[in-house]
């Protein structure tokens, strides 16, 4: 019995998702909840079980394709069913076209045990392909009966599924000789669709005459050198690379497709710009004494082993503000024409990240201690340096940090993270001079911006809280005064 798994919804209502990475090739045995992928959403990379015991029969889609919720991406034959997958495997290398046409029109209704691993054909696009393989197949019986004597390999290679047969069907009828199709998985396939190669003319490395992913990649490294073919064949080794070296250095574009955590930020930074009447204040104040601070918690004991930064002191001021002015936590509700004031605080810390920029969120970051909230920011960094950041851990934000002075910005103007009514940039703390009891001094300065929503967060509501955070951080005992 062979079991499909489809792409799930891994959080959200998202439509697709990239696959990252396999973990497993046909023809491995898994188990059930053993990782088989890893794919990235629109979020989060996250990784996938499996929830079935057997042998690998399929993967559907080659690394680096972008899959729509629902679409079968592996196929696993359950243990204890070796017999039952494949009998009904021998037929198809000998169908006849009566067979195929009869094939074509039942797909629709129900899955049917030839098609092992691609699922329940469920558009007409796929049934008229699987037509013409018939007739063509009338004109010359010979090359479809040809695959018999490697029916045994079946369970390992790709058996024809509704899309692959046309391929198969205008071997003969595009100019081709109408020959015995290549062995290749469908992956393989599609990398020399995307590539341009033939994969009649490919010399097959695989097991059994497959044709593998190195062999189309192989076919494909001969062009390049064909401007100087005669210098190539001298000193090979050296000036192959040589050669196709200017032509990368030399190119005046680059096209980077827009996919997953980077389409998503940009729909969002879109959506918030153009949506929320944003409104930018500055305040620049001496942070010496927090600084001063930070050294001395990173020797407490009761803080060993956590992540004690600046950053750390600055959430704890900005949760002090917002409990001082708990308007600022509140969010628009466009369809009611209602403000929503939250009574919890799930403080977002913008991070970047090698996939683009996410903001995870601490949830209820105003009641913990600072050894708690130390605790959560190192496993949220950490988290989202490792690209593990879940889409659970970035939903639910109410307000956000940004630093943008760990690049030596001093400041800037930060975009609402949608659904939230401020944020805050925190800019590069540097010795600068200042005016400290009546003497100009080095004293160690940065500089705060708040963007928040004019909509719901006027200047007043919006200056206090940069004030209050700005005060807790000149003098940190305010901590526990205004605590």
């Amino acid at each position: 019995m062979i079991r499909e798994f489809k792409m799930p919804d891994v959080g959200e209502g998202l439509t697709e998702a990239e696959i990252l990475k396999w973990y497993v090739q046909p023809g491995d045995t898994v188990t059930d909840g053993q990782v088989v992928c890893e794919v990235e959403t629109a979020k989060a990379a996250v990784e996938l079980p499996i929830p079935y015991d057997g042998v690998v029969q399929e993967l559907n889609y080659a690394e680096g394709t972008t899959v729509d919720v629902g679409q079968v991406i592996i196929s696993v034959r359950l243990a204890g069913s070796e017999g039952a997958a494949e009998a009904p495997a021998a037929p198809v290398t000998t169908e006849t076209p009566a067979v195929a046409e009869e094939a074509a029109e039942e797909a629709p209704q129900g899955r049917q045990p030839v098609l092992v691993g691609y699922g329940v054909a469920e558009t007409s696009s796929k049934r008229r392909p699987r037509k013409a393989a018939a007739v063509a197949g009338t004109a010359s019986a010979a090359p479809v009966a040809t695959p018999a004597p490697v029916a045994p390999a079946a369970p390992v290679a790709p058996v024809a599924a509704p899309g692959k047969l046309p391929e198969q069907a205008t071997a003969g009828v595009n100019g081709r000789p109408a020959g015995p199709r290549p062995l290749a998985k469908p992956p393989v396939r599609k990398l020399a669709k995307d590539l341009g190669v033939d994969l009649a003319s490919v010399t097959p490395t695989g097991p059994g005459g497959v044709v593998t992913r190195e062999d189309v990649h192989a076919a494909v490294q001969p062009p390049a050198p064909t401007p100087a073919p005669a210098p190539a064949v001298t000193p090979a080794p050296e000036t192959a690379p040589e050669t196709a070296a200017p032509a990368g250095a030399g190119a005046r574009e680059t096209r980077i497709p827009v996919k997953g955590v980077r389409k998503a930020t940009a729909a969002a930074m879109v959506g918030s710009a153009f949506t929320a009447p944003h409104v930018t204040e500055f305040i620049t104040l001496d942070v010496t004494r927090t600084m001063k601070l930070v050294a001395e918690l990173k020797e407490d004991p009761d803080l060993a082993g956590l992540r004690v930064n600046p950053l750390l002191l600055i959430a704890k001021a900005l949760l002090v503000a917002i409990r001082r002015n708990p308007g600022i936590n509140a969010s628009w509700d466009e369809e009611r024409q209602e403000i929503v004031q939250k009574h919890y605080v799930n403080l977002g810390i913008a991070a970047a990240t090698p996939r683009g920029l996410i903001v995870p969120n601490i949830k209820d970051a105003h009641a913990k201690t600072l050894p708690e909230l130390a605790g959560e920011l190192g496993e949220l960094v950490a988290t989202a340096r490792e690209g593990r950041t879940t889409p659970a851990a970035m939903s639910g934000g109410t307000v956000t940090i940004t630093n943008v002075g760990v690049f030596g910005v001093d400041t800037g103007t930060p975009i609402l993270n949608p659904g939230e009514a401020a944020i805050l940039a925190v800019g590069a703390i540097k010795l600068q001079p200042w005016v400290h009891k009546g003497k100009v001094k080095p004293r160690q300065v940065t500089t705060l911006a708040l963007s928040f929503d004019h909509r719901l967060v006027d200047g007043e509501l919006g200056s206090r809280v940069l004030a209050d955070t700005a005060a807790v951080l000149e003098n940190p005992r305010r901590l526990i005064t205004w605590a």
